[in-house]
């Protein structure tokens, strides 16, 4: 399938290096709404997209048991090389065939993942493996960042930043939709009826690579810098939405 980039050792490898983590703060809001809603021990997590296990890790101190699931071997390879927690296990399915029990599990998240799912069988999915006052978080960043570097202009470098977004809309997947935070809603909408990176594609990805390339070379004309591994910071602004299901399901 042309939206599935994620699943190949090369991308998977990639990913873990350049993939952006959720913070330990936005962890914690999904953490502060599941305590809020929940009325037994926190006994199963399910991460599910999880790719490269930056976020699954995360769930791992505050629950028994963790699963992270994945279509992609090659990311699930990734995500078992850099988990140490002994509470932590992957599993290769598909977001919309999770292989849990019915009323099974306590929190289900997906980590900048749900614009790849089917997601109307995933939200079926999700209530049905949730346990009553069990609870779906969906969390994502926006492409609204800002960079900065020393001695350096942070206008500058974010004009950069928003022409290479710009320059890379052509080669953007339709599965992203036109804004997430608005395609996340409306989805999550028929969720609550019945119970709350970046990845390019096209007809010339060589293209689409050639003006990542030019990006790079502008930031680091920019910053005076020749490295191409020189850091930057980026500030990366997060959204989430956070839904229970109810008691009487």
């Amino acid at each position: 399938m042309s939206h599935r980039l994620f699943e190949g050792k090369e991308h998977a490898t990639s990913y873990r290096k350049y993939r952006i983590s959720p913070s330990d703060q936005l962890i914690q809001r999904v953490l502060d709404f599941f305590e809020k809603q929940r009325s037994g021990p926190c006994e199963l997590a399910v991460d599910v997209g999880c790719g490269s296990g930056q976020g699954t890790v995360k769930l791992a101190r505050h629950f028994a048991s963790v699963v992270g699931t994945d279509v992609s071997a090659a990311q699930l390879e990734e995500a078992s090389q850099h988990a140490n927690e002994p509470n932590i296990t992957y599993r290769q399915c598909a977001a919309e065939e999770l292989p849990f029990a019915d009323g099974s599990v306590d929190l289900v998240t997906a980590m900048s993942a749900f614009h790849w799912f089917d997601r109307p069988r995933f939200l079926q999915e999700a209530h049905r493996v949730l346990k009553p006052n069990g609870c779906l978080a969906l969390l994502n960043y926006t492409l609204a960042m800002e960079l900065s570097y020393p001695d350096c202009c942070g206008d500058t470098l974010n004009q950069v930043c928003q022409e290479f977004y710009a320059g890379l809309n052509p080669y953007r997947s339709p599965h992203l939709g036109a804004g997430s935070v608005d395609f996340i809603g409306r989805h999550m909408r028929q969720f609550l009826i019945p119970i709350k990176s970046g990845k390019v594609c096209g007809e010339d990805p060589q293209k689409a690579a050639s003006l990542s390339q030019d990006f790079c070379h502008r930031l680091m004309s920019v910053m005076r810098v020749s490295s191409a591994e020189t850091e930057v910071e980026v500030a990366v602004k997060y959204f989430y939405l956070l839904a229970r299901k109810p008691q009487e399901a």
